[in-house]
């Protein structure tokens, strides 16, 4: 299991002086004091080591040859440093094999740090050119800690979780930290409360998603100094949100040091199979998580970001990996849940509480066992939110109810769902190409599939469990995840939040979230989904209150039964009116892409739509609505111009005409008395109520109750 070796030496070559390590000291850097470092390399089968650098002029020497422990497998040696002084440096192993240092908490590439600029990385240490090869790492002793000022940060409750997910090269055009502490008002006006990073630490190349990883200790240059990332980190804690970091401890690539070391003899390698047991889904190197020289290994790499960095927690790249028993995922692994419980108890001994964020995939029966651990596990549900805002609903699928741990049969709420992430398709994209129609109404039209984002918005936030949007999708990104090719660089559109349409969709997602994270009632575990058919229903009750999100996904009019729990006043979210109730079993005429959150207490009612929601003009669902005798339409309007509104039936036959006239900015409401132009009485029956207001144009439904 990688416990027990028998070294292999080679026939010639230098003899270490074989000397017991000193108490206290583990793989990697010791920084003794300002002035003075042990290095120790964990190195099993290998006949010496020495340590190159700027010290030695990259020339190994005896003074540099590193001791071997008594038992063969480290080699370690103390080495006199300048405080505050970077020094390079290599370990040359067998006198031919250049690796850095395993634990380097910075290194430098040859081939790819001049493509680093000195804004995003001031000052970057040169490569020592001609002096030796290959990546090196880079040794500092005496630098002053990070200053910390805000080290008493509550990681938002679970069942409060928000989270961005982004992609710090696809994200801002600096692809740097430092821009990113300086975005983090965005994500207070959106309201979410944690960011996950892609993968941060050393990868290979500069422009990846990052699961190609190399260093596990060094943040990648190409986003900025270990120093910004901290005051990223530190700044995001300031504003309530915490920051999570995506790892990959399932596989590393080639250019990693623990690969390198045994390249042509992985039989070997303490850290890795010499074949992934499941060469099917496999990537790069495999870790061997039955290792005890991995499981170490990992400890130390969680451990580092939990203190040096105080991150929140870590979401765990693939873990239906980590495992050595062949197979899918599809069936029970016993061994992978060990593996998985081991490591979550490390990380939570290190920082109690700490977010673990599993892409799992496996059995539902390992991702409860999982969930009832503590863990959270990742929830996909993606190709049912984008089949209902398409608009296709055909052997139910756009039920997207498995977004809810309730109907996965847990008993924790521990899943966290989400529409889009990295790896997915993005829901408009797939909205403006394959978007369904119908009689006019177009979901390939932009206006249109922005609106359907909405609906699908609203019967996400409210199911109770935490959360995750992928970057941009508040915006309605539209861009092929296949556009220069998967894993390659997409555009960045801070544009889009110039454009009223998709602000508005920024602006129910902020509503929605803060909702979400402000009402216990979206913590509740007695809830109901009707989420089959194309109109679909949740129904939460609480002692807080009780709330009905009703939604039509089609692509024609369709009929909602709210099933209200009981009759009187019940109040909707977005457009603050009320809605009188008679009859709990009434149905509900709804257009398509009409959506409603209706709670039973006015108080929650805190969503105001006047700014920034009026685009030309706002139009208010009428009240009262149903109504008997008249009911009142309220329009805001921000510029001068003419403004109609006017009456039809359902049958499109033209009614009334409120008021046809130009009119000054401001608010200004109209009544209607359920009269025909000649007075006459209208019949009981839905109607629209058709506004217009310069070039744009809007619709309310209203019923007339006799």
């Amino acid at each position: 299991n990688g416990d027990i070796f028998i070294p292999v030496f080679q026939k010639d070559g230098v003899q270490p002086v074989v000397k017991e390590l000193p108490a206290g000291l583990y793989d990697g850097i010791n920084e003794l004091d300002d002035s003075r470092a042990a290095l120790v390399l964990y190195a099993p089968h290998k006949n010496n080591v020495y340590v190159i650098g700027d010290f030695n002029n990259w020339q190994p020497s005896s003074d540099y040859l590193m001791y071997r422990t008594p038992d063969s497998l480290r080699y370690w040696l103390e080495l006199d440093t300048e405080p505050g002084m970077e020094v390079r440096y290599q370990y040359l192993v067998d006198e031919f094999l250049r690796i850095a240092d395993p634990f380097a908490e910075k290194v430098l590439d040859p081939d790819h740090d001049f493509y680093i600029d000195n804004l995003t990385y001031p000052d970057l240490l040169s490569y020592p050119t001609g002096k030796t090869s290959e990546i090196v790492g880079v040794l500092q002793t005496g630098k002053p800690p990070f200053p910390w000022e805000n080290t008493g940060f509550q990681r938002p409750a679970v069942t409060d979780l928000v989270i961005y997910e982004l992609l710090l090269r696809d994200f801002l055009q600096t692809h740097s930290f430092t821009t990113l502490a300086d975005t983090l008002g965005y994500f207070k006006k959106l309201g979410v409360n944690a960011i996950e990073l892609m993968p941060v630490n050393e990868f290979e190349g500069n422009s990846s998603w990052g699961y190609n990883p190399s260093f596990y200790f060094a943040v990648d240059k190409y986003y900025g100094p270990a120093e910004n990332l901290k005051r990223f980190i530190d700044k995001a804690h300031k504003n309530g949100i915490a920051v999570i970091l995506d790892i990959v401890l399932n596989h590393a690539y080639g250019q990693c040091p623990l690969v390198r070391l045994y390249t042509c003899q992985m039989y070997l390698n303490p850290w890795f199979n010499e074949v992934s047991p499941n060469p099917v889904y496999a990537w790069g190197y495999d870790f061997n998580h039955e290792s005890r020289a991995a499981q170490d290994f990992i400890d130390r790499v969680t451990s580092y970001w939990l203190t040096e960095f105080q991150v929140d927690g870590f979401r765990l790249d693939f873990t239906k990996g980590f495992t050595n028993t062949p197979g899918d995922g599809g069936s029970y692994d016993a061994d992978r849940i060990r593996i998985l419980k081991r490591l979550a108890d490390h990380i939570w001994s290190e920082k109690t509480g700490a977010y673990i964020i599993l892409e799992h995939f496996c059995s539902n029966k390992e991702e409860k066992e999982l969930s009832d651990y503590g863990m959270l596990i990742w929830g996909n549900m993606n190709y049912n939110y984008n089949e209902a805002t398409m608009g296709y609903h055909d052997d139910n699928k756009s039920d997207f109810s498995g977004i809810s741990w309730v109907k996965r049969g847990w008993t924790q709420p521990h899943l966290v769902g989400y529409m889009e992430s990295h790896d997915e398709q993005r829901l408009m994209y797939k909205n403006l190409q394959y978007g369904n129609s119908s009689s006019g109404y177009n979901i390939q039209s932009l206006s249109t599939a922005l609106e359907r984002i909405q609906p699908a918005a609203a019967f996400f936030f409210t199911i109770p469990g935490p959360k995750m949007i992928w970057q941009f999708g508040e915006l309605g990104y539209d861009v092929d995840i296949d556009q220069n090719g998967r894993t390659g660089p997409k555009p960045i559109r801070w544009d889009y939040f110039k454009d009223r349409d998709r602000r508005r969709l920024f602006d129910i997602y902020a509503a929605l979230i803060r909702l979400k994270i402000d009402c216990p009632a979206f913590e509740s575990r007695n809830y109901e989904l009707d989420l089959a058919e194309p109109v679909k229903r949740i129904f939460i009750q609480h002692d807080s209150l009780n709330v009905v999100v009703l939604g039509n996904f089609d692509v024609r009019n369709g009929y909602a039964r709210p099933n209200f729990p009981h009759t009187g006043w019940w109040y909707d979210y977005f457009p603050g009116d009320s809605l009188l109730v008679d009859d709990p079993n009434a149905v509900l005429a709804m257009f398509p892409g009409e959506y409603r959150i209706y709670t039973d207490k006015k108080e929650i009612i805190t969503f105001t739509p006047q700014n920034p929601f009026i685009k030309d003009f706002y139009l208010y669902q009428n009240y009262p609505n149903p109504f008997n005798t008249s009911t009142i339409v309220r329009v805001d309007v921000n510029k001068r111009d003419r403004l109609t509104v006017e009456i039809f039936n359902l049958r499109g036959q033209h009614i009334n005409t409120l008021v046809d006239r130009v009119q000054d900015p401001g608010q200004y409401e109209f009544e209607w008395m359920g009269t025909g132009f000649s007075g006459s009485i209208c019949s009981s029956g839905v109607y629209v109520c058709r506004v217009e207001h310069g070039k744009k144009t809007k619709y309310g439904k209203m019923l007339l109750v006799k």
